[in-house]
């Protein structure tokens, strides 16, 4: 009978699991064997069919991980002290694990040392650590053993293939021997004992080679009139042994443990092959009797992969939409501090989301998780590149803003009041050219820049007074008009509203300047009494809002040029602050998908924070076009 073979490829596996088989052969010692043989062999078929061709075979529970890397080192120099037969994959990739969970943590350590020692985390550099290549080279020196210990051993399967052969050939010829048939029983014996002393061979041979034996011992038994009573006992002693094996499978069955269950059954297959046959009339639901138990187990444990395999194969798709979704992302438009962030943001969630997701296939995880990572060291060295860029240019900027501070304190001072003027506006207008400077030094060079402006103004202011009058009157014009859109009655039609509102700014802009101390107080009284107008009877916001801001731009221009300026700092940042999360929201947006209500809703509430942002950058944008002019 052919025995099935449902062996493990550890290759394939990974994790050097010892080689797993169910062969239902029997040894005979019986004429009658090979009639039982041809019987049963349907049969044998059938349980083995419900064996499962694993990929893998779950690993043995992990032993404590150890405490330090030279305690990973020292046991893999004791894994390498060992037998090559007792060492397995599982071993060494438990070792590797162990290591690098060390190994990672300590990295995260010093990382952050060298952040709160004031460094960038994206210029840190790890030490070179000498036990990693130790630990590479213990293993490559393991795998070899391995290597080494297989090829030995495939060499003795031949061997013991072709000593196999051998007595085969024998027993058949001493079957076919009829006249001295009776005088070889001994010798068949002998023969058998030295077959079943003989080591396994490969798993492609192991099948037949029983079977061809099995069919010479069963050839030379039906030649053979061999004693009965001899016959029975052996028979009598078979059926004890196997008895004995079907009540070890049965409650096989209440093992918990499925591959435990498993394993254990591949023992009794074993022994079963091994025992002799049993009376004819017993012999076949004897075998039924065992091949049954052995259906529930096989059926257990090929449940047990397939849902495994389902479970590799989900988190193996759900691994490939992250692969593709990160891959989709373009860096090569990040262009500020707020996109770079963002999409940081993004990669992170990402890989945060990589974490809480299983093995995928031996096959495939590996390759997975290193196209994933090749995205991630994309982008972060991107990052990197970036920022030392950003970092060369803000240098530059610096240089060329303290140049214009000290041609700017350089003025402060001259009483050429036209010709100063005239080159602190130049200086003013060059400065707006600069690019930004490193966040902890732009506050302070801004001041300083300023400060030699306001100096100079402030002087210049006081030269030339002479006003006072004049701005008196136009003091009292422009409380008038505060009063005049205070009083406004609360019945009053919406249109007469908004005509009164836009004939008193139409007449604020032609007042000119009020005095110096009281321009702060009167505008703010101006702008409340606009506010209060336009919520009061519904006008359009966004008109009421750039006319409000039209007439704060008109009051600092009567002051000075610096407050433009400022204004114009301050809106372009706000400028470029709203485009930067623009484009990350058109970026995030092409992550989601419509196909459920809860995404739609998602979308839609993107979108519209979309058209926000649009509308408050075209705001922006308008604004600086009105301070432009008064430039």
């Amino acid at each position: 009978m052919e025995p099935r073979d449902l062996s493990l490829n550890p290759e394939e596996k990974g994790a050097g699991e010892e080689t797993l088989k169910v062969a239902e052969t029997v040894e005979v010692n019986a004429p009658e064997a090979a009639e039982m043989e041809q019987k049963v062999e349907t049969s044998v078929e059938a349980v083995a069919e419900t064996a499962v061709d694993a990929e893998a075979v779950a690993a043995t529970p992990a032993e404590a991980a150890p405490a330090t890397k030279e305690d990973v080192l020292a046991a893999a120099r004791a894994l390498a002290e060992k037998d090559a037969a007792e060492i397995t994959n599982d071993d060494m990739s438990r070792l590797k694990q162990q290591y690098y969970a060390l190994h990672n943590e300590e990295l995260r350590v010093a990382r952050e040392a060298f952040v709160a020692a004031g460094g960038v985390a994206e210029e840190f550099a790890p030490v070179p650590d000498p036990t990693e290549e130790q630990l590479k080279d213990l293993l490559t020196a393991i795998k070899e053993k391995k290597a080494a210990y297989r090829a030995a051993l495939e060499e003795k399967q031949q061997q013991n293939l072709a000593r196999k052969e051998a007595i085969i050939a024998k027993i058949k010829a001493m079957g076919e021997d009829t006249d001295n048939v009776h005088r070889h029983f001994q010798e068949v014996k002998e023969l058998q004992a030295e077959f079943k002393a003989i080591g396994e061979v490969d798993d492609a041979h192991t099948a037949p080679i029983w079977k061809q034996f099995n069919d010479a011992v069963e050839f030379y038994y039906d030649q053979h009139k061999i004693n009965k009573e001899l016959r029975d006992y052996d028979f009598k002693k078979n059926l004890a042994e196997k008895e004995l094996l079907c009540d070890q499978a049965e409650k096989l069955a209440d093992e918990e443990d499925v591959i435990t269950a498993f394993k254990r059954l591949q023992e009794l297959h074993d022994k079963w092959r091994l025992i002799g046959p049993v009376a004819k009339d017993i012999r076949e639901a004897l075998w039924m009797r065992f091949k049954d138990a052995s259906t529930i187990i096989n059926k257990k444990y090929q449940t047990y992969f397939e849902e495994r395999k389902a479970r590799e194969r989900a988190n193996e798709e759900a691994k490939i939409a992250i692969c593709e979704r990160v891959e989709a992302l373009d860096f090569s438009n990040l262009n500020s501090y707020a996109s770079w962030d963002a999409m940081t943001e993004t990669i992170l969630e990402a890989q945060k989301e990589w974490r809480t997701i299983g093995y995928a296939s031996k096959k495939l995880n590996n390759q997975l998780f290193a196209r994933f990572r090749a995205v991630c060291d994309k982008f972060f060295t991107s990052k990197v590149d970036f920022f030392k860029q950003m970092k060369d240019t803000q240098a530059e900027n610096l240089a060329r803003k303290t140049a214009l501070c000290e041609r700017a304190e350089a003025l402060k001072d001259s009483t050429e009041w036209r010709k100063a003027t005239d080159e602190l506006v130049a200086l003013q207008k060059e400065w707006k050219t600069i690019g930004a400077v490193a966040k902890k030094q732009s506050d302070a060079i801004w001041r300083r820049f300023l400060a030699a402006c306001d100096h100079f103004f402030e002087q210049k202011k006081k030269a030339t007074g002479g006003r006072r009058s004049a701005e008196q009157e136009n003091l009292k014009q422009k409380l008038e008009i505060i009063e005049t859109l205070k009083n406004i009655p609360d019945g009053t039609p919406t249109d007469e509203a908004a005509a009164t509102l836009r004939d008193a700014q139409s007449r604020w802009q032609q007042i000119g300047h009020v005095p110096f101390h009281e321009k702060d107080r009167v505008y703010e009284g101006y702008r409340e009494a606009v506010a209060a107008v336009t919520d009061k009877f519904d006008l359009r916001r966004n008109r009421a809002r750039m006319a409000s801001f039209k007439d704060s731009v008109e009051r600092m221009a009567e002051g000075d040029d610096n407050k433009l300026y400022r204004e114009r700092d301050k809106l372009v940042r706000a400028y470029e602050q709203r485009k930067a999360e623009l484009v990350t929201y058109q970026n995030n947006l092409s992550f989601f998908n419509s196909r459920s209500k809860s995404g739609d809703s998602l979308v839609k509430e993107m979108e519209r924070k979309m058209e926000h942002l649009k509308e408050e950058i075209e705001t922006l944008r308008k604004k600086i076009e009105l301070v432009d002019a008064k430039l």
